[in-house]
C-alpha cells in the first residue's frame, strides 16, 4: 500500500445521484413484520422490498385510497 495516492486526476461516481440515502422514519411493527415475512418468502432483505414498493409506487403514480378519500372530503367543503 502507498503512503499517499495522487486523486489529482480522479473522477466523481457517475453512479453517485442514483445511490440510497439514508433516513429515519417510524414504521409499525405490524408493517415491518408484514414486509420481512414477505422478504423471506422472496429472500430479500426486507428493507430492498420495501424500497421496491415504494418504487412501484412512484413508478406508477399510485395513491393510497385514503388519500382519494381526503381529496374527496376537501372538495365537498369548498363547494358547501
Amino acid at each position: 500500500m502507498k503512503k499517499q495516492y495522487d486523486f489529482s486526476k480522479a473522477i466523481k461516481n457517475p453512479y453517485a445521484k442514483q445511490l440510497k440515502k439514508p433516513i429515519s422514519i417510524r414504521i409499525d411493527e405490524d408493517v415491518i413484520e408484514y414486509f420481512k415475512q414477505m422478504a423471506d418468502d422472496v429472500g430479500v432483505a426486507y428493507q430492498g422490498l420495501m424500497n421496491l414498493y415504494l418504487r412501484q409506487v412512484k413508478v406508477q403514480h399510485l395513491k393510497p385510497q385514503f388519500v382519494k378519500d381526503l381529496k374527496e372530503v376537501s372538495k365537498s367543503r369548498k363547494a358547501a
